[in-house]
């Protein structure tokens, strides 16, 4: 065979190719680890306080803000 050893070369790469796209991981995990707030009305959670803020105002007008403590998940 001509392109046996080209293959076999071929083969390698793409397996240690696919070796390293496993060790990545899934991006739910790292979506849910940027999630810090969550509101204490309706436990939606938000990436930081600025975007809690703009949740508040839009679905809880008439409620207040609450402190940035309070809605830091832990």
């Amino acid at each position: 065979m001509v392109r046996g050893h080209a293959k076999q070369q071929a083969q390698e790469k793409n397996a240690q190719k696919q070796a390293s796209m496993k060790k990545a991981g899934s991006q739910l995990d790292a979506q849910k680890a940027g999630l810090k707030f969550q509101c204490p009305s309706c436990l939606q959670e938000s990436t930081n306080y600025k975007m809690l803020q703009q949740h508040y105002d839009s679905k809880h007008p008439k409620l207040t803000i609450p402190p940035e403590e309070e809605c830091y998940k832990k």
